[in-house]
């Protein structure tokens, strides 16, 4: 199965010009499977909720038909990041969407800091859906931070979590390489790159996208550039939850100890 990302700058605001961005990005790239950033269509320093109201959508809105157009121009399953208004609510939401349509809806969980000021905490749960035969599971940027969502994905069979992100801090990439290794499955983290100022805003994006084994092998890794990368996988070996002759990392929980 082939894998992977898109890494770019998106405009705040500007839904058709992220949208052509991406577009013009993936021209002659082939892949299965490719992750946008978070929020990839509207930019993420919202100043107030107004802008929230104004530029999000439904599941089935806009993005979604442009999505679904370029999953079945591309013949390729995409996930990506978007606000989501359902009734009176708005999430900091990603879609997973194949050529045959919208496959599933995943809302952050964990909200990071002034985003609690315009979504509402997701609501989803945590669930693992088949393409191609591959098990796929979902998170968007600060859950990463939390073992538990990564681990109840794994328990629930995911082989490969696809994760948008728009990230400011530095720690993620490396600590996805942990939460790969302790579940033992593939991990795409599609982060964006560039500043983002509005009124007395400014956010640093760190880029650093990047496919990581369930042997916390760095399969790609960009840096701060635009760009799309893809890497050939073997989903199987993240069914595979053995760590040597004597452990399988799932087998030998202890939960008659945990949370105790």
């Amino acid at each position: 199965m082939k894998i992977g990302f898109v890494q770019f700058n998106p405009i705040f605001g500007e839904k058709n010009s992220n949208c052509d961005t991406v577009k013009n990005l993936l021209h002659g790239v082939s892949a299965d499977v490719i992750v946008l950033p978070e929020l990839f269509n509207t930019g993420y320093t919202f100043l107030n909720k107004a802008e929230v109201a104004m530029l999000a959508e439904t599941k089935n809105g806009k993005t979604a038909d442009f999505m679904l157009s370029l999953a079945q121009e591309k013949k390729c399953c995409f996930a990506y990041g978007f606000a989501e208004k359902n009734k009176n609510f708005f999430y900091d939401s990603m879609a997973l969407m194949s050529p045959d349509g919208l496959i599933g809806v995943y809302r952050k969980s964990h909200l990071f800091f002034e985003e609690k000021k315009f979504f509402q905490p997701g609501n989803t749960g945590f669930h693992v859906y088949t393409y191609k035969n591959v098990k796929l599971g979902m998170l968007i940027c600060f859950d990463w931070i939390y073992p538990e969502a990564t681990r109840t994905l794994a328990l629930k069979g995911a082989q490969i979590i696809l994760h948008p992100a728009n990230l400011v801090t530095p720690y993620c990439p490396d600590a996805m390489i942990t939460r790969a290794i302790e579940n033992r499955i593939y991990i795409v983290t599609a982060d964006r790159i560039g500043k983002e100022k509005r009124d007395k805003k400014e956010l640093s994006f760190i880029g650093k996208s990047q496919v990581v084994s369930p042997k916390g092998e760095i399969l790609i890794r960009a840096e701060t550039e635009e760009c799309v990368k893809i890497v050939d996988i073997d989903p199987d070996l993240a069914l595979n939850k053995k760590f040597n002759q004597y452990n399988n990392l799932f087998d030998d929980r202890r939960e008659d100890l945990y949370f105790k």
